[in-house]
């Protein structure tokens, strides 16, 4: 299996090194297969070729069968027309990954911010919304008629709506079969009302799926207050987007939220957090996002393929992390800890093969 690795920018690199070592190990210990083919994107390639994210990259993204991307500053970058190409955005639409998903899991040991536990997925549909370089064929879904008038068109199609929500669907009948929608629709009247129909129709499909519906704002402050209740959610773009940074941070930290980016053929792993270009080359940043990441990763792969190892890997994967996690003295200093990238790695990576 060909995997395409993107760096990426500021502590991308370092953390993307540590998840390859953890992957190339359960590639070694199960024999999976994997081929890891490596390529710049971000600035180092807006450096060296006049943009961050070269075609030629882009035609290997299409022929791989997964992607594995750092995470990029693309606040950084130049407009478009000098080469400043969101990349994850960039990949999304261009490989129609439209379901991020997002999971949030406290962990015992480990202290959370919220009155409750929590044990969630958020599933949040990704090439839509208001996002702006998302949801229009030619130009921006923004635009100021006036220096003083700014716009945003905000897409919200059946489609879209259908296939996020069946996604949300199938992923709750694996857990513990509760799905919630979340929504806007008193007062987006008409684009969550559409978003809503599809949802409710779909629901029907399921019926051994318990369905409910909350408003964004409860449930912004029902993941503070009671969030064992919830299994997965289904939200649109923007929703999603705000919703799993909360419930990421409330479960124990945004370093330690896995998130794929899956469509019907591609999936792509990347870090659930920022660049953090201020701890760059410092032997600082913790690796576990995007190593969980790598692990919902080879678990697509193992349900798409039919391939057990690939899944056992992935559950070997995040046994390991939580091992590490549940005691201090293997923590990275972000999370109460005294390891750097480097040791923790390597504590990942001897963790992994005695599960192995």
């Amino acid at each position: 299996m060909r995997i395409l690795v993107l760096p990426g920018d500021g502590s991308g690199p370092e953390i993307t090194a540590a998840a390859l070592e953890g992957l190339a190990l359960v590639d070694r210990k199960l024999a999976l297969g994997l081929a890891f083919e490596t390529h710049e994107i971000g600035l180092a390639a807006l450096k060296a070729g006049g943009t961050t994210l070269p075609d030629a990259v882009l035609d290997v993204a299409r022929a791989a069968d997964a992607i594995i991307l750092g995470p990029v500053s693309h606040a950084e970058y130049p407009g478009r027309g000098e080469g400043g190409i969101n990349v994850s955005a960039e990949l999304r639409i261009t490989l129609d990954l439209y379901a991020n998903i997002r999971p949030s899991r406290s962990r015992a040991g480990l202290a959370h911010y919220g009155r409750t536990p929590m044990d969630l997925v958020i599933v949040r549909e990704n090439t839509e919304g208001f996002y702006a370089d998302r949801n229009m064929h030619r130009g921006l879904g923004e635009f100021m008629p006036t220096a003083d008038l700014a716009l945003s068109v905000r897409k919200i199609s059946a489609e879209g709506s259908r296939r996020i929500a069946a996604a949300a669907f199938d992923l709750a009948r694996g857990r513990r079969r509760k799905l919630t929608a979340v929504h806007k629709v008193n007062v987006l009247k008409i684009s969550e009302g559409l978003f809503l129909r599809e949802v409710r129709k779909l629901s029907e499909a399921y019926p051994d799926v318990v369905y409910e519906e909350q408003l964004v704002d409860s449930m912004a402050a029902l993941l503070v207050r009671d969030a064992e209740r919830f299994d997965v959610v289904v939200t649109t773009n923007m929703f999603g987007d705000i919703l799993s940074d909360e419930a990421a941070e409330l479960s124990g930290s945004l370093g330690l939220a896995g998130s794929i980016n899956a469509g019907d053929a591609h999936c792509m792993a990347q870090a659930q957090h920022g660049s953090a270009p201020d701890i760059a080359g410092q032997d600082r940043a913790n690796p576990v996002s995007l190593v969980l990441s790598c692990a919902m990763l080879l678990a697509w792969l193992g349900r798409r393929r039919g391939v057990e190892r690939l899944r056992r890997g992935a559950a070997a994967v995040e046994q390991a992390v939580d091992a590490l996690l549940s005691d201090p003295a293997t923590r990275t200093v972000d999370v109460g800890g005294k390891l750097g990238t480097t040791a923790f790695t390597a504590a990942l990576c001897a963790e992994i093969g005695r599960r192995l």
